[in-house]
């Protein structure tokens, strides 16, 4: 490999105590050898309007855009809203997809999720697949990452505990670094 492979992550909380962005910052921990992984924050990225993209592009929806053009690979982490993708999560993307050429096209993406209800963000994930196909994302799909429980899966700190949980996601990993070196060939 001529650099290591860099992966951008987006959580679609922006709960303090994130059990997605806590999945995340696992993620980063159990990255294989020649992965890294940048958490990214849609935090600062104001409400999508028409009349203020005619005035320009605000600096957060650029300096994300930069990111995702940059990265070799896409993460995202979210929970499930009135099952689908969270608003804030689906206005970055609204932001950043109007960009020319947009930085989303062509690029290897992949999904998971953290809920303390059973299924784990399922219904989220498949709706942001679709949102990929307009974009152009090339998601992984398998293995599938839906964290269920996710109070009884990290602890009071935010650490992922959850043994079986841990063993997934490296498997995860390995799979998205397969599937990123595959498209950068």
């Amino acid at each position: 490999m001529s650099h290591a492979l860099k992966v951008f992550a987006l959580s679609g909380s922006l709960r303090r105590a994130s059990y997605n962005t806590a999945a995340l910052r696992a993620c980063q921990a159990l990255a294989p050898a020649g992965m890294q992984i940048d958490i990214g924050s849609i935090a600062d990225v104001p409400l999508y309007d028409a009349d203020r993209q005619a005035e320009g592009y605000p600096e957060a929806v650029l300096r994300l855009a930069r990111q995702i053009a940059e990265a070799d690979a896409l993460l995202f982490a979210m929970p499930e809203y009135n099952y689908s993708v969270p608003g804030t999560l689906k206005n970055a993307i609204d932001w950043v997809s109007r960009l020319q050429p947009n930085p989303f096209a062509g690029k290897p993406a992949a999904i998971i999720g953290a809920s303390s209800g059973m299924l784990g963000t399922a219904r989220a994930q498949y709706h942001l697949r679709q949102i990929g196909v307009y974009l152009d994302l090339r998601f992984l799909n398998k293995p599938e990452v839906m964290i269920g429980h996710a109070p009884e899966r990290f602890d009071a700190s935010g650490q992922l505990v959850h043994e079986p949980t841990r063993e997934l996601l490296g498997k995860f990993l390995l799979a998205l670094r397969e599937w990123a070196l595959w498209h950068r060939r």
